[in-house]
């Protein structure tokens, strides 16, 4: 596998380039105390280093080693605890967290591309400090100002990790069926009791405390979701000088053996009458829970951006240095026995699917990370639309980029052959580490129903407007001759999304099961059309840029161009797919299949 180099000269190019992210932070007040571009850019450097340099040394070794687990102890692969000693005495756990608690107070933009060089480094690595900085935000926003004392510190130091404990063995999807129970306690704590399973870093050896964010059910509690309380629960208790107390009694009771991410520590965990705090207001939890859930998500659509980071450099130094064949034109090295692969259009047509998408993705990735921060930071109409656009396009982040990192993954292995095939050339791994990210955090059908379902058809169409508008302001801005190129595709693919969103809602009246069959595809067509109103934007940049004798912006240009051509016009087959309605897959009984 060849060493990863962090990509942070195109980072770089989108934060100061693309979306002028110095100018924004400096119009808010409380990221302008603790960020500017030189802080920024110290950051990235700082966290590029620890990634290829710590990290990503660690990632082989442990999917071939895995964790183990002996009498409810789990021991994680050789050196990752240190790796994670030096990760957390750089102070990297609270990047994203309150500075009032020991935190960095970093924007989501900054941590985002932050995780995408954890992801990229090793996806199994990610999780223990990603499920921490999640369970951060949710204490942080609400739980008791003593909680955040006794707790939150230590999260953001990295002296103790967090976790988030919602599925039970017969509730997924579904948590209103939970059946873990709070009962209450004489000095205001309560007593959880039940089993969780699919816990990721449940148990470890890497810190000494474990805090634990669980989902449970109070005595006389409503039914379904609006019956849920949140609650947290450490592994061993703290005692009022922040020392560590008596044995909680929480307990793993095994650990899952899986696909991918060998190092990672899925666990089923017990919790037997052990002390827990409520987070929040009772009955209130799952929407605690979803600051979380939320933070999540976004990060896991950051792992399927990381695997295809990864998978592209692969792909590309073994495309430069494969020998094999001539090309159709000639010889393109009459010197050497063969041509490198590159040379040969199949392979480039799947290397710049890779780039494109990748590069798109991150883009992508940060403009979504930047209505995040306009609806954390913000005030008035950049606060309500912050509020809109990442609340429409949180789920599009987790499916979207997820589906394309596996894709991209699996495109590596074939420019890899037979030797992506093979263990030894670490290609197989991130097909099989980047496969989960499909699945958890709610799978991705279920993303895009939330879209779809929750988002564009509750809202009647006016949260997809709100970036429809976006867009068309763009649009009307940019009037370069240069740029029209871009433009045209951009509105038309604009004008269609508007318009199918349109048709779907006027079929699901007819028919409400609508929804759930267009619900994939529309999924990807809004996709690839945020990604060509990203990528328009990096060519307008390029654009401007490119007199400089510097390739890296005849290649944004170039990839800008290949993108539009090949990649946006998928939108087309989806649109079509979606269009025919759902009759054929309702047409045939059950018996049939």
């Amino acid at each position: 596998m060849a060493d990863y180099q962090a990509p942070l000269k195109d980072m770089n190019f989108l934060l100061y380039d693309v979306f002028s992210m110095e100018a924004m932070w400096q119009s808010m007040p409380t990221l302008s105390e603790h960020v500017d571009r030189e802080t920024a850019q110290a950051i990235l450097q700082e966290c590029a280093k620890i990634a290829e340099q710590e990290i990503a040394p660690l990632s082989r070794q442990g999917d071939e080693i895995g964790v183990s687990f002996n009498e409810g102890k789990v021991t994680t692969a050789p050196g990752y605890k240190e790796a994670f000693k030096t990760y957390a005495d750089g102070g990297w756990t609270g990047l994203g967290g309150e500075p009032d608690f020991g935190g960095m107070g970093m924007p989501k933009v900054i941590t985002a591309l932050h995780e995408e060089m954890l992801c990229s480094a090793d996806i199994a690595f990610s999780l223990y400090p990603g499920l921490t900085a999640g369970a951060g935000l949710s204490i942080a926003k609400h739980a008791t100002d003593e909680l955040k004392e006794r707790y939150l510190t230590r999260l953001y130091a990295g002296d103790w990790m967090a976790t988030m404990c919602l599925t039970e063995p017969h509730s997924g999807t579904d948590l209103g069926l939970i059946y873990t129970k709070a009962v209450p306690e004489d000095d205001g704590s309560f007593a959880i009791s039940g089993t969780k399973i699919f816990i990721t870093a449940g148990e470890h050896d890497i810190t000494e405390n474990i805090v634990h964010l669980v989902l449970a059910k109070l005595p006389g509690a409503p039914a379904g979701p609006r019956g849920i309380s949140l609650f947290l629960v450490p592994k061993y208790q703290v005692n009022d000088d922040e020392s560590l107390g008596d044995f909680n009694n929480v307990s793993c009771g095994s650990i899952e053996h899986k696909m991918g991410i060998h190092a990672s520590a899925t666990c089923v965990m017990n919790f037997d009458s052990s002390k827990g705090y409520l987070v929040g207001e009772e009955n209130k939890g799952l929407a605690c829970m979803f600051t979380m859930m939320n933070f999540e998500r976004i990060g896991v659509g950051i792992q399927g951006i990381g695997a295809a980071e990864r998978s592209y450099q692969n792909a590309l130094e073994y495309a430069k240095e494969r020998l094999q064949g001539r090309s159709l034109s000639g010889a393109k090295y009459p010197e050497k026995a063969a041509d490198p692969i590159i040379v040969h259009g199949d392979v480039r047509r799947m290397l710049l699917n890779m780039k494109a998408l990748t590069e798109g993705s991150r883009a992508l990735s940060t403009y979504i990370s930047m209505t995040l921060d306009m609806a954390t930071y913000g005030e008035g109409e950049l606060k309500t639309k912050g509020e809109s656009l990442s609340a429409l396009m949180t789920p599009l982040a987790k499916a979207f980029f997820t589906d394309l990192g596996l894709d991209n993954t699996v495109a590596g292995q074939q420019v890899l052959g037979g030797h992506g095939y093979i263990r030894e050339w670490g290609q197989e791994q991130l097909v099989r580490d980047v496969r989960i990210a499909q699945i958890y955090e709610g799978t991705n059908g279920i993303q895009a129903m939330d879209l779809l379902a929750r988002k564009v058809a509750a809202s009647k169409g006016e949260l997809m407007q709100t970036f429809i508008n976006e867009v068309n302001t763009y649009i009307e801005q940019t009037s370069a001759d240069n740029m029209q190129e871009f433009i045209q595709p951009l509105k038309d693919a604009n004008i269609d999304l508007a318009e199918l969103t349109q048709h779907i809602l006027k079929a699901a009246q007819g028919n409400i099961e609508e929804l759930g069959t267009s619900a994939n595809d529309y999924l990807h067509v809004f996709g690839y059309t945020a990604m060509a109103f990203v990528w328009a934007k990096m060519a307008e940049s390029a654009l401007a840029k490119e007199s400089s004798s510097d390739e890296f912006y005849e290649s944004k240009i170039k990839t800008a161009r290949y993108y539009f051509a090949r990649l946006l016009p998928r939108r087309l087959s989806l649109t079509a797919s979606i269009k025919a309605g759902c009759d054929t897959l309702f047409d045939i009984d059950e018996s049939l299949f």
